[in-house]
């Protein structure tokens, strides 16, 4: 899968993930170990196509072919992963969830562009 391919699905797993936030309530045990297995089944295979992701991104970065910076990718991943927890256990305050979506949903756009 190329990286506009990758980019493309990981917006469709953000706006899955942002649906789940604002559909769903938070779990009523946060130490509940079969939310806890149904929540890592779920999000595994998003972490390795993100960790694929960035690498893909930064190495597109260093060619210059797309104009972002190499910290907004490593940026983009971590926040796509705290968007992953907060996804599933609703802790976060809407405000703070949509600005992280918000970010990376930006360098995900910047991204397809470019290309």
């Amino acid at each position: 899968m190329d990286i506009k391919e990758q980019t493309i699905e990981l917006k469709k797993q953000l706006q899955m993930l942002k649906d789940n936030y604002e559909e769903n309530d938070p779990p009523e045990n946060k130490k509940d170990m079969t939310f806890f297995t149904y929540v890592k089944n779920k999000t595994e295979p998003i972490y390795t196509m993100l960790e694929t992701w960035e690498t893909d991104a930064l190495e597109i970065v260093k060619q210059r072919k797309v104009d972002v910076h190499p910290h907004q990718i490593t940026s983009t991943r971590e926040n796509m992963e705290l968007l992953l927890m907060h996804s599933f256990y609703i802790d976060a305050k809407r405000k703070r969830y949509m600005e992280l979506n918000h970010s990376v949903l930006y360098i995900f756009d910047q991204l397809l562009r470019d290309l």
